[in-house]
């Protein structure tokens, strides 16, 4: 597929988006709009378009280097407890520093993504079977193990509703002012595209990787570092995203191959379209009310988690 397909159906999604909602702004009123939609469109629409693109990009990347690190297809932040970490952090942030700030916030998250990240690789180390479906299959138990942890003490503490606010992804909220620590993403994401043929490598195994003077644990930990702080600006501004990271690499490896660098650009556009396509629909499909998108892509990237599994053999996955 050409990048410069996934880059038109983009612009088209984008264009939708930004004009589709309860407010009446039209794109035929682009060179008339009054005072009301032009705030409509810089506090709402775009702030939410720009969140879209930033969640959509980075989350499918993410899933793209813990697959390739993990040597394993079904592993992604959803599936390696990742973002159950990242809940967790923000739920002790807000237990032992009442009064942190977003910034403050996303670093314990970090912490703590990292942290949860890092055992399950440790896990993975330890645990050899021979069919690959095991491996997210215990990254699931693992995540629910810590959801379950942070259910705990959100009762415990009364905070489950600030908790289910992150267990739920939604855009309906984005509003400008609350949506730009994601902006941490994007230089994070070059510094992945920068890497991306030192994690090709790694993912060829430590040996292999030793043999052609790559220091193999310097480029895992950086790349776990890359998806904890990523997974940890999203949960925070938007929610869970189930699925994203999972799902777009795999359909991307179908069609490009499985070199990082060659399918890094793929998988970013089609994580975005992927993103933007569930947003439109939770939109529209019970207007003038709302799906959340972790609905949707949970829906969704589920059926599609499915397809892949039983089809694994045929798409050498």
């Amino acid at each position: 597929m050409k990048i410069r397909y996934l880059v038109t159906v983009l612009i088209i999604l984008s264009i939708i988006s930004v004009f589709t909602g309860v407010s009446s702004v039209s794109i035929l009123d682009i060179f008339s709009l009054t005072e009301d939609q032009i705030q409509i469109l810089t506090v709402s629409r775009l702030p939410r378009l720009v969140s879209i693109l930033i969640a959509g990009m980075s989350m499918s990347i993410c899933g793209l280097i813990m697959q390739q690190l993990s040597k394993n297809k079904f592993v992604s932040p959803t599936t390696s407890g990742t973002l159950d970490s990242a809940r967790l952090g923000i739920l002790v942030s807000m237990m032992i520093f009442t009064s942190a700030s977003p910034f403050q916030k996303m670093f314990v998250s970090f912490i703590f993504a990292l942290l949860g990240t890092f055992i399950f690789m440790k896990i993975l180390e330890k645990v050899k079977f021979k069919d690959a479906i095991f491996i997210p299959l215990i990254g699931l138990m693992f995540g629910n193990i810590i959801s379950s942890i942070s259910t705990f003490f959100a009762y415990k503490n009364d905070l489950i509703q600030n908790l289910s606010s992150w267990m739920q992804g939604d855009f309906s909220m984005i509003m400008s002012g609350n949506y730009e620590l994601m902006f941490v993403s994007i230089p994070i994401l070059g510094l992945a595209f920068f890497y991306a043929n030192k994690f090709t490598i790694a993912g060829m195994g430590e040996d292999f990787s030793k043999n052609l003077g790559l220091n193999y644990r310097q480029v895992v930990n950086l790349g776990l570092v890359i998806v904890a702080l990523v997974t940890a600006s999203v949960v925070l501004a938007v929610g869970m995203i189930p699925f994203l990271g999972l799902i777009i690499p795999n359909i991307v490896t179908i069609y490009q191959g499985d070199h990082l660098k060659k399918s890094l650009i793929h998988t970013a556009l089609l994580g975005a379209i992927f993103v933007m396509a569930c947003d439109i629909i939770g939109r529209v499909i019970i207007y003038p009310y709302e799906i959340p998108i972790s609905l949707t892509v949970g829906v969704i990237g589920s059926g599609v988690f499915i397809y892949l599994l039983l089809r694994r053999k045929k798409y050498g996955l």
